[in-house]
């Protein structure tokens, strides 16, 4: 536990017997930690909002073809996603290849095994949770992930700067 500092000389109109009578002993509140709590949940905030608004990912259904899905979250283990509807498309423990698009047509594909779905009542969509499986792309993702995590810690969010509309001199 750490030190107490006696405060009671500099409280002025009150005598030290009254404020030991009065005062419960009160908790001391770690500010790093607090401030560190803060910052991780800006940072998946951002996180979040960089998967689902800029990077492409597809699930491959076997037989019909590529399912849209919403990056949700990532680490250097799995990735969780969200699908739209009310019907889940996969099954706790099924090996689900998916796709990771960085523009219209290039992609790297990898393979996770799903551990967890959920129904997200607010938000319409099933949120899946998966586990990355080892494969020819490892690398590349471990490359990604890293590229993400570290792109989100200073991420800034636009707020309608101007353009200009051309800078051709006439």
């Amino acid at each position: 536990m750490g030190q107490i500092i006696d405060i009671t000389k500099r409280l002025k109109g009150r005598n030290k017997e009254e404020i030991s009578k009065s005062s419960e002993p009160a908790d001391v509140l770690d500010m790093v930690e607090a401030r560190e709590a803060i910052l991780n949940s800006e940072r998946r905030v951002v996180k979040r909002t960089l998967l689902t608004e800029f990077v492409g990912a597809f699930a491959v259904i076997p037989e019909k073809g590529l399912l849209k899905v919403a990056l949700y979250d990532i680490s250097q283990n799995g990735v969780a996603f969200n699908t739209d509807g009310n019907v889940s498309h996969f099954l706790d423990g099924q090996e689900v290849a998916m796709r990771v698009y960085l523009n219209h047509k290039t992609y790297f594909p990898f393979v996770v095994k799903m551990r967890n779905r959920r129904y997200i009542t607010s938000e319409g969509v099933f949120r899946c949770g998966a586990d990355f499986l080892a494969g020819q792309n490892d690398q590349a993702l471990q490359h990604f992930v890293k590229f993400i995590e570290n792109v989100s810690t200073t991420l800034k969010t636009d707020t309608g700067d101007i353009q200009v509309p051309s800078l051709i001199s006439r």
